[in-house]
């Protein structure tokens, strides 16, 4: 009868865990399975975190319209978060309200300007030889949505942006009413030794999106209540409705900006050639005041962005995530770049020690 092999020639088992490098490999396995379940879960809940971060941003203005109001108002922190919450959501209900009925009339006549002069733009294009098949408005904005695909998703019904909006709304106030009850939550989930790099640069980043956001709602004053003046002056149509969609549109920097002064070159030059001249002429003002003066003020104060990154970074975000995509690739991009700064610091601090 054989021996059994001696008990120094044993080895472990595939099943062994106590081994070194089977807890090495199954610790590597899992990083790459947990990394892949949270890439399955971004690209399946994308529209949702989009929400939770626009409500983010709407709570960073709350915030810092609170904290402005508390250095004219010596009040609690409460009452004056109650004020700019009242302030802030009775503002976007007139701005609805208003451009839902009162200029409803002037929306279907800005409608009909744009579509006829960009009839006599694609007759013009088919005489010269540039267009070729006498195509109509209504043909090109078929094939243009069509190319677009999921931009307008995220608002394709009006029940779903009402639903968004009231969501978004409904995330913010709570957020601004208890942030740091949700800082701990969150870092609540973090190992001991990273709380302290998180809350540094959550304030970071809190302040960043404070400033970024203040700057946002200067812009789109400006350029709203300025553009409407002007072309009231100048005799263009719809001025009301056209400072009110360039107001709306400041908020996406670059494509905001294209697309509003295609809209009011098009009403001025409905009327006449000179007030299509002065339609142009507003358009270059405005934007030079805003591009010029209020941009490089906000950028100084928070994050300095390129201009071709939030482009791209917008044309990412809008065919990745549809319109919210599109109308929050600024702020998100600028958080992603105040959290590697941190961390480029923190790694510096650790090489000097």
């Amino acid at each position: 009868m054989s021996e059994g092999p001696g008990p120094h020639a044993e080895q472990p088992g595939p099943t062994e865990l106590r081994d070194p490098l089977i807890r090495q490999e199954l610790k590597r396995a899992s990083v790459w399975f947990g990394l892949g379940l949270a890439i399955l879960a971004v690209i399946f809940l994308a529209q949702p975190l989009l929400l939770i971060f626009a409500g983010i941003v709407f709570a960073s203005i709350l915030d810092g319209g609170t904290r402005l109001l508390g250095r004219v108002l010596p009040i609690g922190r409460g009452w004056r978060l109650t004020i700019v919450t009242v302030a802030g959501v009775a503002f976007i209900a007139w701005t609805f309200y208003f451009a839902g009925s009162s200029l409803a009339a002037e929306a279907e006549r800005l409608r009909a300007v744009i579509t006829a002069q960009v009839n006599r733009g694609l007759a013009w294009g088919n005489e010269v030889g540039i267009m070729q098949g006498g195509a109509q408005m209504d043909q090109l904005s078929g094939q243009l949505m069509g190319t677009l695909g999921r931009l307008g998703s995220a608002v394709s019904s009006a029940l779903g942006a009402l639903t968004s909006l009231i969501m978004i709304l409904v995330i913010g106030i709570f957020i601004a009413a208890e942030p740091r009850l949700y800082q701990r939550g969150f870092a609540w989930m973090l190992p001991l030794r990273s709380r302290d790099s998180f809350y540094r640069t959550a304030a970071e980043m809190g302040h960043t999106m404070r400033r970024l956001m203040a700057g946002r709602l200067l812009g789109m004053a400006v350029e709203g209540v300025g553009t409407w003046i002007l072309l009231m002056i100048g005799g263009v149509p719809m001025a009301a409705l056209l400072g009110i969609l360039t107001g709306l549109l400041a908020f996406l920097p670059n494509i905001g900006a294209i697309i509003s002064g295609v809209l009011i070159v098009l009403a001025g030059f409905s009327v006449s050639f000179n007030a299509g001249l002065w339609a142009i002429a507003v358009y270059l003002i405005v934007q030079t005041v805003d591009g010029y003066l209020i941009v490089p003020y906000v950028a100084k104060k928070t994050v300095d962005l390129a201009p071709a990154l939030i482009l791209g970074a917008q044309l990412l975000f809008g065919a990745l995530f549809g319109l919210i995509g599109l109308a929050l690739a600024d702020p998100i991009v600028a958080m992603i770049k105040v959290a590697l700064e941190r961390k480029s610091e923190e790694n510096e601090a650790q090489l000097k020690d």
